[in-house]
């Protein structure tokens, strides 16, 4: 049978679906589907989490309730860079709330949000796990420890840089 979805993705999507679903069991699978499904996508749309009800059968309400419990799970497109600003006790004591005010200034967003050019999501973590080089940001998988204010500015401009090349 082949498939008769939208576009690409949602028929790679499917074939995902089939392979991990069990239909004894529909729950057992579905953080792993919304993963999959965001791992393509980067977020779940509404339209995504409706293709992932229709083919696995579960309530379109289920699926929602799924992917709004778990704070891993984003609504909304989400930039090329995600940074993410410890807001852990040593980070906040040692400036973190200023480097997140820093960033907000700067890209013009609120944590949560991303900027226009889809470039950078902004966002708050608790603990990075490094401490003792508070205070700490991360920009995709890279740690930045000691991070003054005043170095921000060149930070970013080297994934802006990266979008240029």
């Amino acid at each position: 049978m082949e498939c008769t979805c939208r576009d690409d993705n949602l028929c790679e999507l499917t074939e995902y679906i089939k392979g991990v679903f069990n239909p004894e069991h529909p729950q057992s699978a579905l953080i792993a589907i919304l993963h999959h499904a965001q791992g393509m996508y980067g977020y779940l749309s509404r339209d995504v989490m409706e293709h992932i009800a229709q083919v696995t059968e579960v309530p379109a309400a289920e699926i929602y309730g799924v992917a709004t419990f778990y704070s891993f799970f984003k609504h909304t497109p989400q930039g090329k860079h995600q940074i993410h600003v410890c807001m852990g006790t040593a980070c906040y004591i040692r400036g973190g709330a200023k480097l997140l005010e820093t960033l907000e200034d700067m890209l013009n967003i609120k944590p949560g949000e991303t900027t226009e050019d889809m470039l950078f999501t902004l966002g708050e973590t608790r603990c990075i796990g490094a401490c003792g080089l508070a205070p700490v940001m991360m920009i995709d998988d890279k740690v930045y420890g000691r991070v003054e204010p005043e170095q921000l500015k060149g930070i970013l401009d080297e994934y802006r840089t990266e979008m240029q090349a």
